[in-house]
């Protein structure tokens, strides 16, 4: 992981995988700016792809799978059409 500001400096998150690669070369990754929400947006993310992704591999994020489940849930459900 790695928070860098972005143009409005606010903070900027971006976590990596060092094993996957998205749209050819590039690794993939999840970049979310903003405060808190913009964290847990990232880390959420996160643990979405090692569960798709690496399934079995031990990370301590994952213990917070059902929370992150349950946000996107909510987010879908507040989504527009």
């Amino acid at each position: 992981m790695k928070i860098d500001f972005d143009g409005e400096q606010q903070f900027l998150y971006r976590i990596s995988c060092t094993t996957c690669v998205a749209r050819g070369r590039t690794p993939w990754s999840t970049h979310r700016s903003g405060g808190d929400n913009g964290f847990m947006a990232a880390m959420d993310r996160w643990t979405f792809h090692l569960v798709e992704k690496h399934p079995g591999e031990d990370a301590p994020c994952l213990a917070f799978l059902a929370e992150a489940q349950q946000r996107l849930h909510e987010r879908r459900e507040q989504a527009p059409g």
